[in-house]
């Protein structure tokens, strides 16, 4: 292989994960020992530590990394924000679209470190309210500004694959602060979001 991994994991963690994904294979009923299921528990292991490695990201010290100060206070949004999580309930992910907006109030932020707070937030085990308000706070009381709204849209795969399996289900949750609980400005921001400008 030319290529070098850049993922790095716990060992202890690591094995301690490969020993519960054995675990529940014996108790599904399958051999782990066959061709394709040898490597499985040390892949799923180092799955779980990658999908969940927002725990190890302090989300406040993202923004206050790129913080610059600038005279502008017009509605910033950042949309369409790819993001993908698991639900805590049933350990399966949902995935979907963040629409993020703030007002500046004296400071603004670097652009992908919005992105970059939606995953460190994301990358836990969530449920998707928790997850929208999460967000929406911590760019509240890092950046301090104006307002902040966020829209959030996803399909959960505990709803698709189990349960009462509908395919079809989106599920929107939404947070304001600020400028945003005024309905005009509210409002603003999701026509804004909903509409295509490209």
């Amino acid at each position: 292989m030319n290529y070098e991994k850049t993922e790095k994991y716990d060992s202890k963690n690591t094995k301690k994960l490969i020993k519960r994904y054995e675990d529940i294979l014996d108790s599904v009923g399958e051999d782990r020992n066959r061709e394709g299921l040898i490597k499985t528990p040390e892949r799923a292991s180092k799955a779980m530590q990658y999908l969940t490695h927002g725990y190890d990201l302090e989300p406040d010290e993202i923004i206050k990394s790129a913080l610059f100060k600038e005279d502008y206070d017009e509605m910033v949004i950042v949309k369409d924000i790819e993001l993908y999580s698991l639900c805590e309930h049933h350990i399966l992910p949902f995935f979907g679209k963040a629409h993020i907006a703030y007002i500046p109030n004296g400071y603004i932020v670097g652009l992908s470190k919005i992105p970059r707070i939606v995953d460190a937030y994301a990358r836990r085990l969530q449920v998707q309210e928790r997850l929208t308000h999460d967000i929406l706070n911590c760019i509240h009381r890092t950046l301090n500004p104006l307002g902040v709204a966020i829209v959030i849209e996803a399909a959960h795969m505990c709803m698709m694959m189990r349960g009462v399996q509908k395919q079809n289900s989106v599920t929107t949750t939404s947070a304001f602060k600020g400028a945003f609980e005024k309905a005009e400005t509210r409002s603003e921001f999701l026509n804004l979001v909903s509409s295509s400008l490209r």
